[in-house]
């Protein structure tokens, strides 16, 4: 049994065709007990985000719609850029948000994805690319404030540019442990993002050393996330996580209610 999916995106994202109502479905027709739509706010102007005073109205219909068949949560993605700092805070305590994953998609204004050849043309090794990655995305806990959750936390091995883009915990270790003990200090989570596996890495977004970590440094504040785009993603690869939450000594889910966690055991 799977209990809730906290990362979803429906076409109030540029980067998704889905209605809500088809991901609602979908969510409802795999039993789960809730779902948080989640979707795009960047602050890059290659992007069009999610317009939460038309959106939030036809969120409060959904919510009505679907009463005792599935718990809708009211989050967002929003992409944190410690550059953009003001915007990013301001625009987080606008709108009544139960729970906001904030993620690294831009690093030094660079877009991971749009601007992939260009960010790692800029450095000599994928050590040192990965290292300003955690630098920035440190950066980023500590000016960025209002988030619950860091979203994929190790998304720079979706896009490296390089023969082998694996992402080993041990080999930053010290700017990991630094992210993890300031998220844990900040009351601040992670997520087990399942995308990674859709897109080949062979495992969730972070890694299992990345999760085990989190747990041993005292985290206790993790979802679990489909990041999908269409409903045939939406809680793809749970199993593994459940797995792999447990494996780390985890034996509960978080979920938000008015950005506060609370928890349910894993089944």
């Amino acid at each position: 049994m799977f209990i809730a999916d906290y990362h979803l995106h429906t076409n109030a994202s540029s980067d998704s065709k889905a209605s809500a109502e088809s991901m609602i479905d979908k969510a409802i027709s795999l039993g789960l007990s809730e779902m948080a739509l989640t979707d795009h706010v960047d602050f890059d102007d290659r992007y069009t985000y999610t317009n939460y005073n038309e959106y939030i109205p036809n969120f409060i219909k959904l919510q009505e719609k679907y009463e005792g068949k599935i718990k809708l949560v009211l989050g967002v993605e929003i992409g944190l850029e410690n550059m953009l700092k003001d915007r990013v805070n301001e625009f987080a305590v606008s709108f009544p948000f139960d729970f906001i994953i904030g993620s690294s998609h831009c690093v030094k204004k660079y877009d991971l994805y749009f601007d992939r050849e260009k960010f790692f043309s800029l450095f000599g090794s994928k050590k040192e690319a990965y290292t300003t990655y955690f630098t920035e995305l440190i950066k980023n806990i500590k000016e960025c404030k209002t988030f619950n959750i860091y979203g994929h936390i190790d998304f720079i091995n979706r896009y490296g540019t390089y023969e082998d883009n694996s992402l080993s915990y041990s080999d930053y270790s010290d700017l990991a442990d630094t992210a993890l003990k300031l998220l844990i200090e900040k009351g601040k989570g992670i997520e087990i993002n399942t995308s990674g596996f859709r897109y080949g890495l062979g495992q969730p977004h972070p890694s299992f050393d990345f999760v085990k970590r989190y747990k041993e440094l005292g985290g206790e504040i993790i979802t679990v996330g489909s990041d999908a785009h269409r409903p045939e993603d939406i809680a793809a690869n749970f199993t593994a996580a459940y797995d792999m939450l447990k494996a780390a000594g985890f034996k509960y889910l978080t979920l938000f209610r008015y950005q506060k966690p609370t928890f349910t055991k894993l089944p």
